[in-house]
């Protein structure tokens, strides 16, 4: 500067100034190899500088250094590196306004030389207490520290500001150039000290801070509504693929997207176009290949991935929803095949008493035989049947209903010869019960109180139907259950030697999804009782 624009002297030194900034410049790291591209726009930047060397161009490389300087000085936290950048900026902001706008303002009259004089003895003073202050070792590295891209803006708007403000009161106002450099200082710190206020006032309400903040929270993108699609399709679409493909297609209406490809728990999709630009987004078990119109900054990208965080998350959901309702499913055909198989085992068990009773029957009896099969074999047919239907349709269904007296007689034909005693109430002509559920729970019943009979011999068996076909109890007079298997007996399957542990448990759930109640009301030595009773007949 204090060789003059048009000495050959001052061009070398401007040239050793920029070769001292890119050694220090906080853009590029030093171990990046810079490509033809890059080196060719810095070579005609630096042929232009040349070419256009003069005042002008030390006003805008000051403007651009100290803009640079003020918005690296806020991140750093060293003492004496934050007053060395401090004293730094002070010295670009005397050049400029002491030594350089004086050389451009029409008409400084002799308040220049005195400037320039302020400047050329005070200057060295700022070199030399900086080149005395201790600093940090990666201080002088170039890409080591921040630099914030807003707060280098507003100081180069400031600093851009308070020169213009200057000359514009020099030419308006016909003053010198101290005093309308003094004036617009004070306008700018009115106007600083009044936004300031503004930003964050005292008494009651948010400001101009808070409006900023929420623009900066949205940067322009629709979030609500975003939001409001999202929830839209979750509702609609169940299935996971289809639900990622019709949210990620309606991206296309942000203004930046183009479009995309996406991959997810094994499917794929594409929407859009491609793009030069593009960001690669990895959350949770989505994979998106976003491509934009132009190169998203990092306030966009964090965006984009909390927008995507929710698409992913969203996405587990549905995932999980289908494994759930595989899970329940394969249950429902587990707890269907469990079922018949119990029911299978119990005609196994009839099977064999009819059996064993024909085989029991002597000669003279024989004849006793043929109505013995007659009125059993139908029966055993139809609960056959009833088995079969339940394979059919292993969610449920209506359940078929028969009159109590015939499913009365029935159960009394099948049990009665083995010395089971059956009670019932006189009114039952014109009740009807769920034949597979009172089939299921006195076959259930009954079949454990004959096994528990084969080691009491003396043990009493007493069937009840009473209250109108709406109580159906199993009693006997033996041994009371243990606690730890009468607390488990219609909450899970139980371990069993003579079966799968499992009759009770489905028998139970069966009769609580057609109104009834299975219980073990009485649990005592000399009286068990087993209950299923309608749930909305009172005890």
């Amino acid at each position: 500067m204090l060789a003059g624009d048009g000495n050959r002297l001052g061009l070398v030194w401007w040239l050793v100034d920029v070769g001292l900034f890119m050694l220090w410049q906080p853009f590029v790291r030093s171990e990046k190899r810079l490509g033809v591209s890059a080196l060719s726009s810095f070579a005609l930047l630096l042929l232009a500088g040349v070419s256009g060397y003069g005042v002008w161009l030390l006003l805008l490389w000051a403007t651009f250094l100290i803009a640079l300087v003020g918005g690296r000085v806020l991140f750093v936290e060293h003492r004496g590196t934050r007053l060395f950048y401090l004293l730094a900026f002070g010295y670009l902001l005397a050049a400029i306004l002491l030594y350089l706008v004086p050389q451009v303002v029409p008409s400084p009259g002799s308040e220049r030389q005195l400037l320039e004089t302020l400047f050329v003895w005070s200057a060295p003073v700022a070199l030399l207490v900086m080149a005395l202050l201790p600093i940090r070792d990666w201080a002088g590295r170039g890409a080591a520290g921040p630099v914030d891209f807003v707060y280098s803006l507003f100081v180069f708007l400031l600093v851009a500001v308070l020169v213009l403000g200057s000359v514009a009161f020099m030419v308006i106002r016909k003053t010198g150039y101290v005093e309308s450099l003094l004036s617009t200082v004070l306008v700018m710190g009115a106007m600083l000290l009044l936004l300031g206020w503004a930003w964050n006032p005292r008494p009651g309400f948010g400001g101009v801070g808070v409006f900023f903040s929420r623009y900066l929270l949205t940067v322009g993108l629709p979030f609500e509504q975003w939001l409001h699609r999202l929830t839209e399709v979750a509702g609609q679409e169940r299935d996971p693929g289809v639900f990622l493909g019709r949210v990620l297609q309606q991206m296309m209406e942000l203004p930046w997207v183009v479009g995309g490809a996406w991959e997810a728990a094994g499917e794929n999709g594409q929407f859009g176009s491609t793009a030069p630009f593009s960001q690669a987004f990895s959350i949770l078990s989505l994979r998106l290949q976003l491509h934009t119109r132009y190169r998203l900054s990092p306030a966009l990208i964090w965006h984009f991935r909390l927008l995507i965080q929710l698409v992913a998350e969203y996405h587990m959901a549905k995932l999980r929803e289908r494994e759930l309702e595989q899970m329940s499913y394969l249950r429902a055909v587990y707890e269907t095949g469990a079922r018949l198989t119990h029911d299978v085992k119990n005609l196994l068990q009839t099977l064999n008493n009819l059996c064993y009773v024909a085989q029991s029957l002597d000669e003279s009896r024989a004849a006793e035989i043929q109505p013995l099969m007659q009125r059993q074999l139908p029966v055993i047919v139809q609960r056959l049947e009833q088995t079969l239907e339940k394979l059919r349709r292993p969610r449920g269904g209506m359940e078929p209903m028969l009159g109590a007296e015939a499913w009365w007689s029935g159960v009394r034909q099948r049990f009665e010869p083995q010395g089971v005693v059956f009670e019932a109430d006189c009114c039952l002509s014109d009740v009807t019960v769920p034949t597979a559920l009172f089939d299921s729970v006195a076959d259930n019943l009954v079949q454990n109180a004959l096994e528990k009979r084969m080691q009491s011999p003396e043990l009493a068996i007493v069937v009840c139907l009473q209250a109108g076909g709406d109580l159906l109890s199993v009693s006997d007079n033996g041994a009371p259950l243990p606690d730890s298997l009468a607390a488990a007996l219609f909450s899970a399957p139980v371990a069993s030697e003579t079966g799968l542990g499992i009759g009770l448990y489905h028998a139970a759930r069966q009769a609580e999804a057609l109104g009834y109640d299975l219980r073990l009301a009485e649990n005592q030595p000399g009286e068990v009782r087993f209950e299923l009773r309608r749930q909305s007949v009172q005890a």
